[in-house]
C-alpha cells in the first residue's frame, strides 16, 4: 500500500492525499510536479527512476488506511541524476 507521503522532498511543498501535483517513482520518492519538471527533469535524484502521477486514496478509505505524516525533506539532493 502506498504511504502517500505528505510533502515534496525537494521544496517541502505540502502534498496531501487529494493533491494532483504529487509525483512518485517506484520507490515512492515523492516530489511536486514543478520540481519534477524544472529541477529534476523527470528523473528521480534518489534512484534514477521515472515519475508517475501519485494516485489518490478514496476519502472513504483514509480512516482505516491514513496517509503518512512522516515528512522527507532533502533539498541538498534536489538535482537531476546523470543518466
Amino acid at each position: 500500500m502506498l504511504e502517500l507521503r505528505p510533502n515534496c522532498e525537494c521544496c517541502n511543498k505540502d502534498l496531501p492525499n487529494e493533491s494532483t501535483e504529487a509525483r512518485i517513482c517506484t520507490f515512492e520518492c515523492t516530489f511536486c510536479a514543478d520540481c519534477v519538471t524544472t529541477k529534476l527533469l523527470g528523473v528521480c535524484p534518489n534512484c534514477g527512476g521515472e515519475f508517475s502521477v501519485r494516485p489518490r486514496r478514496p476519502a472513504s478509505k483514509l480512516g482505516k488506511f491514513p496517509a503518512s505524516l512522516e515528512r522527507v525533506y532533502k533539498p541538498e539532493g534536489c538535482v537531476a541524476k546523470a543518466a
